[in-house]
């Protein structure tokens, strides 16, 4: 990753910011801030699978329409919206499994995943900012950084690294059903459905479910079972 000027180091962040969708863009081209790179993860929450990041640049002149938060799409226009950022945006892609998370905790597996994805962008040159979702920063950046709640909502490079990073995980639980079937990872993509604790319970957990997260660890508590 390239360093970026001086000048883009001391960059003053604490501005008042925008709280409308797409502003956040709006904002940074007034104060001469560019490129902006979004970047945000999908997972964090699961019970089962990996964290998955997702770093994008949007290029000039991109439509940003239909670009909102991943969570308020439904699948097919996720996907449809991916299959145009992947075509037509920079977008890199990080990934941390379960048993990493396990042994680094699910935060610092998610800033691993954020760095992943921002080496695999392998941007060259400058950079104005990078924004993240969410309210913490990501340790050992070179370059300028926002930490931006509700970046997702606000940004139209954040909810395209959300887009990019929701559909690339989703795609690994549906290959992950067909792996460790029963568990319905196709349907709920590993977060702690109704369904999905009645089958840990029944079949004890995979090798993707994140043993130190409360329902899997409670689970083999009870019930003490070798991998599958």
């Amino acid at each position: 990753m390239s360093r970026g000027s001086c000048r883009q180091a001391s960059l003053d962040l604490g501005e008042v910011l925008p709280t409308t969708r797409g502003l956040v863009e709006a904002w940074a081209a007034s104060q001469g801030i560019s490129p902006l790179i979004g970047v945000d993860e999908a997972g964090r929450g699961c019970l089962a699978g990996p964290v998955v990041a997702a770093a994008a640049v949007l290029p000039e002149g991109f439509d940003p329409a239909g670009l909102r938060d991943s969570k308020t799409l439904s699948a097919r226009q996720r996907e449809a919206l991916a299959q145009r950022l992947f075509q037509e945006a920079r977008i890199g892609i990080g990934q941390v499994e379960a048993d990493r998370i396990d042994q680094v905790n699910i935060l610092q597996a998610t800033f691993e995943a954020m760095r992943q994805a921002l080496e695999a962008l392998c941007w060259e040159g400058p950079v104005g900012l990078v924004v993240v979702d969410g309210n913490q920063p990501v340790p050992r950046l070179p370059w300028p950084q926002r930490a931006w709640p509700r970046g997702d909502a606000l940004s139209w490079t954040v909810a395209a690294a959300s887009i990019a990073a929701k559909v690339t995980r989703d795609a690994w639980m549906v290959a992950a059903d067909r792996r460790w079937p029963g568990y319905g990872f196709a349907r709920h993509k590993g977060y702690g459905t109704t369904d999905h604790l009645e089958a840990l319970e029944r079949q004890g957990p995979c090798p993707c479910h994140r043993r130190t997260f409360a329902p899997v660890a409670e689970c083999l508590r009870r019930h003490p079972r070798p991998d599958r």
